[in-house]
């Protein structure tokens, strides 16, 4: 059934509670040492604490703190863009375009990732806050005792979703950082490219797919996010699929996607992410194009499939929803052209 258009008056949705505390918050003065963990260096920079709202609460931090570990990789193009250079970050979860710089500086310390996190090198950094959460949210009693620790990554949980709770990490980073109108530019750039999305969709159906080992897999769990505050029909939903279904590599038979038909297919390609140097992969146009099983669906009579940026899947922040909005609003006006 196609879903009645939503007005082009675009309405914008309540911010969750982390954005009501995060914009309402009042900045103390600091008195001491700063309040982390164990082994916490003495926080510098303004001299000052913000109070903001995290994910876990709200919580007192240090006001531009000149040494930030950021392990939240949805948080590093919004960070870059507000000119902070991080002491440390995991570099294997850098995306492989315009961080080149991050990852060649041997003075930003190498902390690992989220499955196999380099404790030691993070605590040597001596940073004054920990940028923690998402791919890190597991570990935050461990990080919390090297340094102030916030978790301000955006959630499909977040009261108004994952979109929206982007906009709030970027606010609330904005705030930390003394950086809020470049942060509220950021927020209207993701704005924008989303209305652009919603004005351009018109009920059509579409299937959200991720290329993992070489299959194409229901990707609804981790890129329904895009299209949820669209006017698309999804044919295949993420229901009681966790986020890190997107792992497997059993693959979707293709002739059921074929037998579903949607007008639109959009796919993330997590092999181009997250293969190693020399490793062979097979693109995702390439897999598209080459499935027998589909040559008579609509999708691909009509050339209606949208592949996402190749970093995509390590990206995820404000930015790659701007440019993925933007995609979709391209794709379905040239389509209706």
């Amino acid at each position: 059934m196609v879903q009645s258009r939503p007005s082009r008056l675009f309405r914008r949705r309540p911010r969750p509670a982390l954005a009501v505390a995060a914009l309402t918050g009042t900045a103390v003065l600091l008195t001491g040492c700063s309040s982390g963990g164990d082994g916490q260096a003495e926080a510098k920079g303004s001299g000052e604490e913000v109070t903001i709202a995290t994910n876990l609460g709200e919580q007192s931090v240090p006001k531009a703190p000149e040494r930030v570990a950021a392990l939240d990789n949805t948080s590093f193009a919004t960070l870059k863009a507000l000119g902070v250079k991080p002491v440390a970050v995991p570099k294997g979860l850098l995306p492989a375009n315009g961080f080149e710089d991050w990852a060649e500086d041997d003075s930003i310390a190498d902390v690992g990732t989220h499955r196999e996190p380099k404790f030691e090198e993070l605590n040597a950094a001596e940073p004054d806050l920990i940028i923690g959460g998402y791919r890190f949210g597991d570990h935050q009693d461990q990080l919390a005792k090297i340094a102030d620790t916030i978790d301000v990554a955006p959630s499909d949980d977040a009261e108004s979703g994952y979109v929206e709770s982007l906009k709030t990490q970027t606010e609330t980073l904005g705030k930390i950082f003394g950086k809020e109108e470049q942060a509220a530019d950021i927020v209207e750039a993701l704005d924008t490219a989303e209305q652009a999305a919603v004005d351009a969709t018109d009920g059509e159906s579409v299937f959200l797919g991720v290329v993992t080992a070489g299959k194409v897999d229901n990707g609804a769990s981790r890129i329904g996010r895009l299209a949820e505050p669209l006017n698309l029909k999804n044919v295949l939903g993420g229901e009681g699929q966790e986020d890190t279904s997107v792992h497997n590599d059993s693959g979707l038979a293709p002739e059921t996607i074929a037998q579903l038909n949607p007008d639109w297919m959009i796919l993330m390609d997590r092999d181009a992410a997250v293969a190693e140097e020399g490793q062979e992969t097979t693109a995702a146009k390439t897999l598209v194009e080459g499935q027998e099983a589909w040559k008579n669906t609509t999708f691909r009579e009509k050339n209606q499939v949208i592949y996402l940026p190749a970093d995509f899947y390590v990206t995820e922040g404000a930015q790659a929803y701007t440019n993925a909005f933007q995609e979709v609003a391209d794709a379905f006006e040239k389509a209706a052209a």
